[in-house]
């Protein structure tokens, strides 16, 4: 760090000092960090342009599996970017007070990983100069449409929910002076943080958090369609739109602890992402990893009563066949893992719930796994000698390259905006008193 900018940053208030400083002292971990996530990120392009030379026939898929790592990563990424709207805008309008320093990490954690999550069906098709012919020759009656347009629109709507919040960020990042001043000057867009503004600003974020929501809800439901609108076995059912919403919040919630636990260690934000809120979340989790138990049992359980023989080949497949163990690999890291963590207070910790926050990541695209690959080669129709998969080093190559792409986006942008809004946690400060006054109140009309 410049001795100049030390001095800047020296004249701020506490906590513009702490949550400022990742964005003007950067350690010789990040540079290694980024360095590694460079070179997987590299890998994984020079191996989709070997893809797209030489066709789909270099990756593991074949007749009648056509889908594969590429769809499985983009139901797996888009219901991760669940983390920042249903969580931070539900908190929002819950007017959830310890929501203040987890909102920002968790909106960035949207945004990017959209991005990641839209690009795998590009991926996956052979001729990608051909993409735009889903809006040239839209057919409205098809799910794979209604996919790109919730999609996009989910994309702008968290795009805008992402950046309002940062505007008095912005700005004072840009009066500070200690980093890329035309950048900021321009990003802050001639905000001052006067109370009319911060009044606008804050109507602004009231409508966008109750917008975001059924947009978010609608984006997985109809993601769920696209499986549950084919007559394949295991995927012809009416629970998947709710299944898919409520496993895309999930995944949400372990992402952002696992995000969380990350940011305290590097950044040494102790302060700002303290116990209390891995506690809490930790506590969502647990209602979660109810909740996912209930809809998998309920999806598993009328599959079994109806007997169907292209469902039973599916079924058993994964229950005691080939897939049994991805299959309860993800009953694990899902349910019994964080179920055993998050239901007891002493393991409500940092620590125990980085741990399960990971095995609920895993799990989560091991259901994916689940859901894509044992019905894909179990058609209802029985086909001689295919009915396999197994992913080629292309494949696992692209799919290390999005992980390790959205991890470098997401330590670069903690270089250019603070991972804790600012604002948000000194008008929490502030409104001390409104709180115990709300509280009061409550207490009031209770007894």
């Amino acid at each position: 760090m410049h001795r100049d900018v030390a001095e800047k940053l020296a004249k701020l208030p506490p906590d513009e000092q702490v949550l400022l400083r990742p964005l003007v002292d950067t350690s010789r971990w990040f540079y290694v960090g980024a360095a590694v996530c460079g070179a997987i990120t590299l890998w994984g392009i020079i191996a989709y342009v070997l893809q797209v030379r030489y066709g789909l026939g270099r990756t593991g898929l074949n007749r009648p599996e056509y889908w594969g790592i590429y769809i499985i990563c983009f139901v797996f990424f888009i219901g991760i970017s669940h983390a920042g709207t249903l969580i931070s805008a539900i908190l929002r309008i819950s007017k959830a007070e310890w929501r203040r320093s987890i909102t920002r990490s968790a909106e960035l954690i949207t945004v990017l990983v959209i991005g990641f999550g839209a690009i795998q069906p590009v991926i996956d098709l052979g001729r990608p100069d051909r993409v735009l012919n889903v809006l040239f020759h839209a057919q409205p009656l098809s799910p794979l449409l209604w996919d790109v347009v919730s999609i996009g629109l989910y994309f702008f709507s968290c795009t805008i929910y992402l950046y309002l919040p940062l505007l008095p960020d912005l700005a004072v990042i840009r009066d500070s002076g200690i980093k890329a001043p035309r950048l900021y000057r321009f990003l802050a867009a001639g905000y001052r943080d006067t109370p009319a503004q911060r009044l606008q600003l804050e109507r602004a974020i009231g409508v966008l958090s109750i917008i975001v929501i059924p947009i978010a809800v609608s984006v997985h439901t109809v993601i769920g369609w696209i499986f549950a609108m084919t007559l394949r076995p295991m995927w012809h059912s009416t629970i998947f739109g709710p299944y898919f919403v409520m496993g895309a919040i999930y995944s949400g919630i372990a992402a952002i602890l696992v995000a969380m636990a990350v940011l305290r260690r590097v950044y040494r934000l102790e302060g700002y992402f303290k116990e209390v809120h891995f506690d809490y979340l930790g506590r969502l989790l647990l209602i979660f990893s109810l909740l996912w138990f209930y809809f998998t049992f309920a999806e598993y359980l009328t599959a079994f009563y109806g007997g169907e023989p292209g469902e039973m080949r599916t079924f058993w497949a994964k229950l005691t066949g080939r897939f049994a163990v991805p299959f309860w690999a993800m009953v694990a890291g899902c349910f019994v893992i964080p179920l055993a963590l998050m239901s007891r207070q002493a393991t409500r910790t940092p620590v125990g719930t980085s741990i399960a926050g990971i095995a609920v990541v895993i799990g989560m695209w091991l259901e994916r796994y689940n859901i894509v690959v044992p019905t894909s080669v179990n058609p209802r129709w029985e086909i001689e000698g295919v009915g396999h998969y197994l992913p080629s080093w292309i494949e696992l190559s692209i799919m290390a390259a999005t992980f390790s792409g959205f991890i470098l986006l997401y330590m670069i942008a903690t270089k250019f905006v603070p991972i804790v809004s600012i604002w948000e946690i000194k008008e929490g400060r502030a409104s001390v008193q409104e709180v115990a006054e709300r509280v009061a109140h409550y207490s009031e009309r209770v007894a």
